[in-house]
């Protein structure tokens, strides 16, 4: 069975973007790129949001995967190119060979049924898809970024409280902060 996991990165305040709506001040250490290679080498399926996917697909498809990029992005975009990807849009109308459209009307039914046919990690990203997917989720991965940006896109702007438990935390060399939570 499939385990859906929301990652993000933030800065240390809880911002996946900045007042501006830019994600810069995530300036990615090599113990960060690993770090991250070492998790998406474990992805089953990539399920993004309709932005995070416009963000994500160009650079890794294209741009950083080419020769003449650092290594560790090149390893990076391998494993982005091999992995299927979903993108939760009502807007798209045509994707890359690779990756399939999910309605919003269709989303939680798709995600259980991916949960139940995939054994491996459903790496969720986008904050309003993981609002809108929440009793789904069962892991919360936050890497925080030594940086204070004082607002913008909040990781996860949900209306409730959610209680969690914190299973896993590391401090990589270059001040990144990498904490892993399930519910309890």
């Amino acid at each position: 069975m499939g385990k859906v996991i929301y990652w993000m990165n933030t800065s240390i305040d809880g911002y996946i973007e900045d007042p501006d709506g830019g994600m810069d001040f995530m300036d990615p250490a090599d113990d960060f790129r690993q770090a991250a290679n070492d998790h998406v080498r474990r992805t089953a399926a990539f399920l993004f949001g309709r932005r995070l996917y416009e963000a994500m697909e160009t650079p890794w498809t294209q741009d950083l995967g080419k020769e003449g990029a650092p290594a560790v992005e090149r390893e990076f975009a391998q494993f982005y190119k091999e992995t299927p990807r979903y993108v939760f849009s009502d807007t798209l109308q045509t994707v890359p060979d690779g990756l399939t459209i999910v309605r919003r009307k269709d989303a939680v039914s798709v995600v259980t049924r991916l949960k139940q046919e995939i054994d491996g990690n459903l790496q969720l990203g986008g904050p309003e898809l993981a609002v809108s997917l929440l009793d789904l989720i069962d892991e919360f991965w936050v890497y925080a970024f030594p940086v204070i940006v004082g607002g913008g896109k909040p990781y996860l702007p949900v209306r409730e409280k959610l209680r969690l438990r914190l299973v896993e935390h590391r401090s990589l060399a270059s001040g990144t902060m990498f904490r892993r939570y399930v519910r309890p």
